[in-house]
């Protein structure tokens, strides 16, 4: 075989960050030893990997064909020495969720994983629905689970669990109590909203279909807590998952509005790399995902 392992890891991780420098940090190598192992490899075959732009690494179009079949190669000698070690699920797993499922569903689901399985590393990044995507398409991410709905022609999307969003309100909000609420009355409300690319987001829309433009979107957050608050504090209402929203409900805090001729419900995802190899501590992780939905 004219490649190493260590040579792949140095070209993926080169393509992760475009920079050799950042590219060696993340490998605990040297810069000349990473540039080394890269040079050494392009020219064995006799190719260009990358296109060399200042201080920026790009994928050349043989780097971007080939990356997909190195992350399998590498993630495959990985599960197997994890075999040789007897460790059946090791090694780190990289999983990215989105606002509502980071904050009150992945935290305790790493909790139970780890005491399950000791010698796995689970690292969470938390972003909107267009973000984590965007990473697992870009080969950052093992993982993601998210709240939108999502058609990238790179990735498997599995149907996870359901879930719905409720429209809520401060206790004296004049809409407060079990009173339908008529789309007039809505319309008549100063909204405060997830951001546009998060899946609470398009669920909204999608549930306000007809009435959307006519709305008042007074604020924008990026935050679940941050948007609760400012329904506390009397600014407007809010749209957010039933999940985020059950602490809340049960202290008083916030109140649920009755608004049954809208849909809200939605269904909660996994996403990958289409013909991603499935280490043991991915499929382990899966499994999680399958008892936690029923």
């Amino acid at each position: 075989m004219r490649f190493t392992l260590r040579q792949l890891q140095v070209f993926l991780a080169t393509a992760r960050f475009e920079n050799v420098s950042r590219a060696a940090e993340s490998l605990a190598m040297s810069q000349s030893a990473a540039s080394g192992s890269l040079k050494e490899l392009e020219q064995q075959f006799e190719v260009q990997l990358f296109d060399r732009l200042g201080k920026r690494l790009q994928l050349s179009e043989l780097g971007r064909q080939l990356r997909p079949r190195a992350e399998r190669l590498l993630a495959q000698a990985q599960d197997f020495e994890a075999a040789l070690n007897t460790e059946e699920v090791s090694g780190a797993l990289r999983i990215g969720a989105t606002l509502t499922i980071g904050n009150y569903l992945a935290v305790p689901m790493i909790a139970a994983f780890r005491e399950r399985y000791a010698e796995a590393d689970v690292a969470l990044q938390v972003a909107n629905t267009e973000t984590i995507a965007g990473q697992v398409a870009d080969f950052e991410l093992d993982l993601g689970m998210i709240e939108g709905e999502l058609n990238h022609p790179r990735l498997e999307t599995i149907h996870w669990r359901e879930d719905e969003l409720q429209v809520f309100a401060a206790p004296d909000h004049p809409l407060a109590g079990n009173a339908p609420v008529s789309d007039e009355q809505l319309i008549a409300q100063r909204w405060i909203v997830r951001e546009p690319g998060s899946g609470t987001r398009q669920t909204f829309e999608r549930a306000m279909h007809g009435i959307l433009t006519d709305l008042n979107i007074s604020m924008e957050l990026q935050h679940t807590e941050a948007i609760k608050r400012a329904v506390e504090a009397g600014l407007g209402i809010g749209c957010l998952s039933t999940i985020s929203l059950k602490e809340a409900f049960e202290r008083g805090s916030l109140v649920p509005l009755n608004i049954p001729h809208r849909d809200f419900s939605r269904q909660l995802n996994l996403i990958l790399l289409r013909d991603k190899f499935h280490t043991a501590t991915l499929d382990r992780w899966l499994s999680l995902c399958r008892e936690t939905a029923q």
